[in-house]
């Protein structure tokens, strides 16, 4: 019988290999786009972002520096007159998944009937100033009238996935919901020749886009399952493998007769609005949103009159999820396997005795415990109570975030005393290391990305990574924390406000991550919501390595992380296996 390491050996060489062949079918097919610069004379001016496809309103581009595929709208084309409406990806995604599902979408809207109606009366009621029970004649035609406009159902569901997902809709809703309404948003014709461009582009180009991600498709396609996002989204993503057949059915006659014809060079001409246009509306829209009185509300607040109509169980084999932020004492979720839970978990001082996982610490989880006043009365406090960011977690946490002290001080072994008798079957890692199923999970205390303390703080992450990676370099291994490690392996996206240039890799951590068999890495921290994508694939330290950032919602409630791990046949213990390292 063979030694386990060389089992693990055997393993890994084939999943280099694997990760080989993959890399070099997409490089192939990054070629191939590449080919198509000189087809845009447009490119020439582009430094970064080089034109792929293009039809009338929309084109794909291709972003040198990293290396990715968007869809974008082109500059004279306005998706909604609805002042600051957020819902954009949303409704994209909303409609991909109606032409690929459309039995599946519309169960997913009936099953909201009940909030469904209550975002009608109160549409009603911002356009007319009347109020309407849910069971009145003008809610039940509202009602009906989703139905009635494939365009508008994909919306609706749209709406609905963001309601799920961000919390409930309070701003302008009569455009949102009520048909009448919008119409006058110029929606509908913008997803129109949005739907007829996806269409196209995927049947000409080795791409996949669920409606927000665009994807390149390696060769291996149909073949290969180390394409960890393929094999996630073969059903959610539209490519040219898609089967469209039912779902065009559904579509306005003119709509569904170019996307089967594929002539996308022209807008729709008969049966449909004309897109809104900068060129045509401009001084009108910019004169309506400088205007413009929002009247929204902390979705918070709302969430007691709209119920959640998705099941909180999720039986995923290693469910991971972050920055729950509880309110009322309780996991709003429940998984009866491997749960990872990545700080930020409560702000209500939760304990659960039957979750079983492991738990890292987040700054949420700072301020919770202390916030118990039996908790904050016992002497072992007494050490940092004079300490100017100990009196503001008490006070005001928001203002002690950055001065927090690096995760080695001492004050997190005693935060993680208190979670573990609030969690008595979780192992809460405090820059410790387990073991199951033949994978490491090592987690560091990283409450907060200090990008103003980097050195100090990336010095901690090299000392702590190579303490607990010992001389081990063969088992695969996964570093979870709150905030991500660096930019490199985090979800959170250049553009965002929260993002540092400077929270870079320090060369000794890169040094790590070439050395050993560090597989992937889970943080949580910047809400990043699941709509944005929960997990990605990133080339570091010469080699793929996966990042997942699991925001909960209430339809999110937790990632699967099996389907990223490697099938390892290692010694898999019945329970948790703490790494003596």
């Amino acid at each position: 019988m063979k030694a386990k390491n060389e089992i693990s050996k055997e393993r890994k060489e084939t999943v280099e290999t694997a990760i080989e062949i993959k890399q070099n079918n997409l490089e192939i097919s990054q070629n191939l786009l590449e080919g198509r610069f000189e087809l845009y004379p447009e490119n020439r001016r582009r430094s970064v972002n080089k034109v792929i496809y293009q039809s009338q309103y929309f084109q794909l581009v291709y972003n040198l520096n990293h290396k990715s595929l968007a869809i974008e709208s082109k500059g004279d084309l306005i998706y909604s007159a609805i002042p600051y409406d957020t819902g954009r990806n949303y409704i994209q995604k909303a409609s991909i998944q109606a032409i690929l599902h459309p039995n599946e979408t519309r169960k997913y809207i009936e099953s909201h009937e009940n909030n469904l109606k209550k975002y009608l009366a109160l549409s009603i009621f911002q356009l007319t100033g009347q109020r309407v029970a849910l069971d009145s004649n003008e809610v039940k035609r509202a009602y009906q009238q989703i139905f009635a406009d494939p365009l508008f159902e994909m919306q609706v569901l749209g709406r609905l996935m963001q309601h799920d997902e961000t919390g409930p809709l309070s701003a302008n809703l009569a455009g949102k919901f009520l048909h009448s309404e919008n119409r006058k948003t110029g929606i509908s014709p913008y997803l129109a020749e949005y739907l007829k461009f996806v269409v196209e582009v995927t049947q000409n180009l080795p791409i996949s886009t669920d409606g927000k991600n665009v994807h390149l498709l390696d060769s291996a396609y149909e073949q290969t399952k180390d394409n960890v996002y393929l094999e996630q989204s073969k059903n959610l993503a539209l490519s040219s493998q898609s089967d469209l057949e039912v779902g065009l059915e559904n579509l306005p006659v003119p709509l569904k007769v170019e996307i089967e014809n594929i002539q996308i060079a022209e807008p729709i001409k008969e049966g449909m609005t004309k897109p809104l246009l900068k060129s045509n509306v401009g001084n009108q829209l910019r004169n309506l949103r400088k205007n413009y009185v929002a009247h929204s509300q902390n979705p918070k607040d709302l969430e007691q009159y709209f119920e959640n109509v998705h099941s909180t169980e999720n039986n995923n084999k290693i469910n991971v999820i972050s920055d729950i932020d509880s309110q009322d004492g309780k996991l709003p979720f429940s998984n009866p396997n491997f749960n990872i839970l990545v700080g930020n978990i409560s702000d209500s001082v939760v304990s659960d005795s039957k979750i079983q996982g492991i738990y890292v610490i987040g700054n949420h989880e700072l301020a919770d415990i202390l916030s118990e006043q039996k908790i904050f009365s016992k002497s072992q406090w007494d050490d940092f109570r004079e300490k100017e960011w100990f009196k503001d977690l008490v006070l005001d946490p928001d203002q002690a975030w950055p001065k927090l002290p690096i995760g080695d001080n001492y004050f997190y072994e005693l935060i993680k005393e208190e979670l573990a008798q609030n969690y008595p079957k979780m192992k809460i890692l405090n820059n410790e290391s387990v073991i199951y199923e033949g994978v490491r999970y090592i987690g560091l205390t990283i409450p907060v990305a200090l990008a103003k303390r980097k050195k100090e703080l990336q010095n901690f992450i090299a000392i702590e990574l190579k303490r607990l990676l010992a001389q081990d370099k063969q088992i695969p291994t996964v570093v979870v924390s709150h905030a991500p490690l660096f930019n490199e392996l985090g979800m959170l996206s250049p553009k965002s406000s929260s993002y540092n240039k400077s929270y870079k890799c320090a060369q000794g951590i890169l040094s790590l991550f070439e050395d050993f068999n560090i597989i992937g890495a889970i943080h949580g921290h910047h809400h990043i919501p699941a709509s944005s994508g929960q997990s990605k694939m990133v080339k570091f330290s010469n080699k793929n390595i996966f990042v997942v950032c699991s925001i909960y919602s209430k339809i999110n409630t937790g990632f699967e992380l099996a389907k990223l791990l490697p099938d390892t046949n290692m010694e898999k213990p019945l329970g948790l296996k703490e790494d003596k390292n």
